[in-house]
């Protein structure tokens, strides 16, 4: 496939001549950078969450056991606010 990509003239002139040291073209040394970003973020372990802080006890108390969560809400700030 054939693309068009704007590089700084600096990378490209380094690109160039490590291309033309190791006898290769511009072409084949992009396309192993390429391969060595996308085999590196593929690697990386996704973040883990902490694991959930919880109070010993078992759960809601039967006098909120069948409130929804705005009902709970309300009741946790009544008086509070406007």
């Amino acid at each position: 496939m054939k693309t068009t990509i704007e590089i700084a003239d600096d990378l490209f002139d380094r690109a160039q001549r490590l291309a033309q040291e190791e006898k290769a073209t511009f072409r084949s040394l992009a396309e192993e950078g390429l391969r060595l970003v996308l085999a590196k973020k593929r690697q990386r372990k996704p973040t883990r969450l902490p694991p959930l802080v919880t109070y010993g006890g078992s759960g809601l108390t039967e006098e909120f056991k069948d409130w929804n969560w705005d009902k709970i809400r309300d009741e946790l700030y009544r008086g509070r606010g406007t």
